[in-house]
Order: C-alpha cells, then structure tokens, then sequence
C-alpha cells in the first residue's frame, strides 16, 4: 500500500518540542567546539514498525539546516533489534541539541505503529479493520493518527468535527436511538452517521435507521454473533458494525471472528510504550 499522507501540522508541533527543550540555548552543547563536525547513528534497540521519520527530520531542519539525515528504513518498515535506522551528519552541537525531541518523536510514534501492527496481525485472514480512537495524546493526534496507518490499522474520526459519533449520553439526551439519528441527519447530510448500542434490543432499532455504523458497545461474543446475524439479515440498509469496549490482545481474535467489520482500540494511542532507540556518535 502507498504511505499514507503526513499531517500539516508536523513543523508546528516540532517547534513547540524544541522550544519546551531549548528555551534560550543548550548549555550542555556549549562544551564542544563550533566547528565540531560529527557523524551520529541512530540504533533501534528492539524490534519495532518504524514511524515518524518527518518529525525527527523537521526537529534539525529547524535546529540546523547544516545537519543531514540518510535514511535506511521507510515509515511503516518492520525493524529488528540493532538495526541501524538512519545516519546524522553535521554540526557535533547541533546533533546533541536536537537528540532527544527528535529521538522522542521517533520512539512514541514507533511506539503507537508497532502497537497497531500487533493487532493488526492477530486478525489477519479475517475481513475486520482495526481503527483507532480519539483517545490520543494531547498535541500528538494527528501524529499519532498517522502512526496508527504506517501500522496498518485505519483512522475513525479524526475529532469532534468530521463524524457523528451518537453514543449514549446523547441518546439519552435526545430520548431514542431512532429521533437521535434521524436529527443528525437533518444537521449534517453529508458526513459519516454511527450510533452506539448496549443491547440487541437496541441494535434493532439502529438497524431500521439512517445511520451509517453502528458500535457494539461491550457486547459478549454472542451478542456479537447475533448482531451480525441481525444485520446481514436486514433488508434495509447495510451499515457496518464496529466493536468496541475492554479489547485486548487475548480477546480480539474470538471478536473478529464474529463477523464484525471494525474493532476500535484505545490502547494503540493511549498506551503508549516508547520503542527503544539511542543516538551514538560513529
């Protein structure tokens, strides 16, 4: 598949990183020599889906135009322990200025590709999509949203602005699935419809809506099973069931087996642990 397309938001975000790290100046980098020149490598120290590339490149794009950066991974790439990723030259100061916001950037967004490719794999044969939620890290949604494509997994919104989300606060604020849906509709024709259902109850009278997704929120896997059954029998229009709800690495298979269309997953942003990766002077 293509990579997918980086967000526009990076040199924002790589600028408040360095500004949070450098305020007036790295005083620590003042001990080597102006004219200092090196040449760094950057090792993974542990297996990982490599991300974020743009963002440790934009982090001495911004430092020091004098720094490049030789690449020997793609976003997206499977990596193994003490691979050498990519190869710093220029400026000694400059690369030990920008080392831990850039090595920063590449370790979480690392991280949350590698995350997803590991659910991504466990529902390999079956025809289920993992998606991500808004459960993102302050400032790292659209970084992390992308993280989650180089891992193989797919976007649900991106916030509150592109998709209706009908869950059930706003149901019960509205009074029914049914007159919640249909005044979505009335306000926004033209974007993505879901509504989440807690029982199969409910799910019925999801199915005889206009929405376009509808969450299983928490149901058992035979509920689930019925509530494949319920949709592929209905006569009206088809929309596609989403998973949702205490999913984890043991359970998402038996999940996707049920014949769902989408499991959303928190943790792959939320749970972030840091892949392993360290700069060292050549």
């Amino acid at each position: 598949m293509p990579p997918p397309a980086l967000p526009a938001d990076i040199a924002t975000v790589v600028s408040r990183a360095i500004a949070e790290d450098l305020r007036d100046g790295d005083l620590t980098a003042e001990l080597i020599g102006r004219y200092t020149s090196a040449v760094a490598r950057v090792i993974a120290r542990e297996p990982a889906t490599l991300c974020g590339r743009a963002w440790f490149d934009e982090t001495f794009r911004q430092l020091d135009g004098r720094v490049t950066v030789s690449w020997d991974a793609a976003d997206g790439d499977a990596i193994t322990a003490d691979t050498i990723v990519c190869e710093l030259r220029g400026p000694a100061r400059s690369i030990v200025t920008g080392e831990r916001t850039a090595l920063n950037f590449l370790q979480t967004l690392s991280g949350t590709a590698t995350a997803t490719r590991s659910f991504v794999d466990i529902v390999v044969g079956t025809h289920t999509r993992i998606l991500d939620t808004r459960k993102t890290l302050p400032g790292l949604r659209l970084a992390q949203k992308y993280a989650v494509r180089c891992g193989g997994g797919d976007n649900h919104r991106i916030g509150l602005f592109d998709a209706i989300l009908i869950k059930e606060n706003h149901i019960a604020a509205v009074g029914s699935v049914t007159a919640a849906v249909a005044a979505a509709r009335r306000q926004s024709p033209n974007v993505m419809i879901e509504v989440e259902v807690e029982s199969l109850d409910e799910l019925r009278e999801a199915l005889a809506t206009d929405a376009d997704r509808i969450m299983l929120d928490d149901f058992s896997l035979a509920d689930m099973r019925a509530g494949v059954e319920l949709r592929n029998a209905h006569t009206g229009k088809r929309q596609s069931l989403e998973a949702s709800g205490s999913v984890n690495a043991a359970s998402l298979r038996a999940i996707a087996e049920t014949g769902v269309d989408y499991v959303s997953i928190g943790a792959i942003t939320k749970h972030v642990r840091a892949i392993d990766f360290s700069m060292r002077f050549a």
